[in-house]
């Protein structure tokens, strides 16, 4: 696999505060950019969601949001209680 350079611009208090967060996630910088970068490849769109609205007010929509989002990345056991089986054999 080859690498490459990544020159981006941004805000100088916004990369202090993101590089603290990624030390106390033992990350750094290029790690945790690389993280995004991949995880938009794999998802094939951006990993969250973009809204105007604050937080707050999209609260109570999250679980819309939610719904669908694993349609094609998910299955069905052939025999419908077998995990619940597992489960009840996993708390005995």
């Amino acid at each position: 696999m080859s690498t490459t350079n990544i020159n981006i611009r941004t805000d100088s208090e916004i990369k202090s505060q993101a590089q603290q967060i990624f030390e106390t996630l033992g990350l750094d910088m290029t790690t945790a950019i690389n993280l995004f970068l991949r995880q938009t490849v794999r998802e094939r769109d951006l990993p969250f969601i973009l809204s105007a609205r604050p937080a707050a007010q999209r609260a109570g929509q999250a679980l819309a949001y939610g719904r669908g989002s694993m349609k094609g990345r998910m299955w069905m056991a052939d025999d419908f209680d077998a995990p619940l089986d597992d489960f009840t054999e996993h708390m005995r």
